[in-house]
């Protein structure tokens, strides 16, 4: 099977490349356990001087590398030069911290010395997703070699480029070969390479189908795995709110990345005192959007990423509108080429529509109207997904009830929901398991050894 690049935004294919087969994979494997037993002796210093130049590349080529991500799959411009930004944030941050976050940590027992060590585990198999071609990979990247780790990268069959210059990028970097590699491979040879022994742990940012695939597979072989997966993130509006701000605020989290990320806001949920002034101003933002070429620095949402996912998206409009859904504005698909929809925004979304229960992975907004802040939480937590969330209020006590009692990773209070390398990242329920960035996210892949040594006169610590 051939990997192809497709532009989003003309339909043209523009280059193919020829899956790596069996043996190419398996020297790839093998390559990266060798490296490993090298790398993981080197120091914290000569890491950090890595990932830090790994940084300066991508400050210093940040427009190539967004001319790549708009050119696979349809980002804005502009938006992919923020990812290009944000990656070399993610490798200085790690530079920097990295071995603080790492550092042995003393316990004060009854032993002579007793301590907590962090050490790497081996080659991490990262399986990652297109709508954030670079800055997905480098999330993990940056704190899995930071801990001396390497790593082996599947990426979207769809963004092939991506994969190919994130390897070159951290070649170009000084990391030692070997340490980060593409595997161009389809989703349909993954397990095997889960499975194989030496691959000691297993990443993925992707769909729930593909979380239970990924972790079926490395749980029979009794392997770490993290799992980042889909959201239906709530966006409350109470009456205190500063509508003006929320309604704006509203409409950039919605068509962020063209409406195709995990922590977009999806369903707005409306205090119905304030409801159709929320509605009138978040509609007139969305109409307001120019939508068109990726490319065009005055462009606010591009093409979506493939033509599956416009077809699905339109097919999960209509089937809302014909369960007794309200169309405000949009809900169509804009003519000519490219993948293309227009801003969207429902209403009166019926329980067994798919608005009200999936993710709909593009630039459509769910709004919903509740009597008061019980109905707006339970409303936000009626979902199987809890992977981010956000609330508008003025209200010092509601903000007490939405940070305690919404079901998500994250929570934002006056602002959109967004991944930083300094806070945990990561869902419950069927969101995931395990945690990206910041210290948690750096120990995800490490082994935590507790450690003991007693003077040569023996004795023994308490029985278990």
């Amino acid at each position: 099977m051939a990997l192809s690049t497709v532009n989003p935004a003309t339909g043209e294919t523009l280059e193919t490349f020829e899956e790596h087969d069996d043996g190419e994979v398996e020297g790839r494997i093998a390559r990266a356990v060798e490296t490993f037993e090298r790398y993981r002796l080197t120091s914290f210093d000569e890491r950090a001087g890595w990932l830090r130049e790994a940084g300066d590349i991508l400050e210093r080529e940040k427009q190539a590398f967004a001319r790549l991500m708009t050119t696979e799959m349809g980002k804005t411009l502009k938006s992919a030069v923020a990812e290009a930004e944000k990656c070399a944030w993610v490798c200085r941050h790690y530079a920097e911290h990295g071995p603080l976050f790492l550092a042995d940590e003393h316990i004060e027992t009854d032993a002579a010395q007793s301590w907590i060590a962090y050490q790497a585990i081996g080659a991490v198999l990262a399986i990652m997703p297109w709508n954030f071609p670079f800055w997905q990979v480098l999330r993990f990247a940056a704190p899995a070699l930071m801990a001396g780790n390497v790593g082996l990268l599947k990426h979207a069959s769809n963004v092939p480029r991506c994969a190919l210059a994130i390897e070159d990028l951290f070649r170009r970097a000084g990391f030692p070969d070997a340490v980060f590699q593409t595997l161009l491979i389809a989703s349909d040879r993954v397990e095997r390479v889960i499975e194989d022994d030496r691959i000691a742990a297993v990443t993925l940012t992707g769909s729930e189908g593909a979380g239970r695939a990924v972790g079926e597979a490395a749980g029979k072989r009794i392997k770490k795995s993290v799992l980042e997966l889909g959201g239906s993130d709530p966006f409350i509006v109470m009456p205190s709110a500063d509508l003006d701000a929320a309604a704006s605020t509203a409409v950039n989290a919605r068509v962020i990345n063209n409406g195709q990320s995990c922590i977009a806001a999806k369903r707005f949920i409306v205090h119905r005192s304030v409801a159709d002034e929320f509605e009138r101003l978040f509609v007139a933002g969305l109409e307001k959007l120019c939508v068109g070429d990726p490319m065009d620095e005055a462009t606010d949402v591009g093409p979506l990423a493939t033509e599956k996912i416009r077809a699905d998206l339109e097919r999960q409009v209509e089937q809302t509108i014909s369960a007794g859904g309200r169309l405000l504005t949009g809900g169509r698909r804009i003519d000519g080429p490219g993948w293309y929809y227009a801003p969207t925004a429902l209403t009166d979304i019926p329980e067994d529509s798919p608005a009200f229960h999936d993710e709909l992975f593009g630039p459509v907004a769910s709004i919903f109207r509740v009597r008061d802040i019980d109905e707006a939480i339970a409303l936000a937590n009626a979902t199987k997904f809890g992977l981010g969330s956000a609330a508008w209020t003025a209200d010092p006590a509601e903000r007490d009830r939405f940070t305690r009692d919404l079901q998500a990773g994250l929570v934002f209070i006056n602002a959109m929901v967004a991944s930083d390398p300094r806070m945990p990242f990561g869902g419950v329920k069927r969101s995931g398991y395990g945690r990206e960035l910041a210290a948690v996210g750096i120990r995800e892949f490490v082994n935590i050894k507790s450690v003991v040594v007693r003077d040569g006169g023996g004795g023994s610590a308490k029985t278990e």
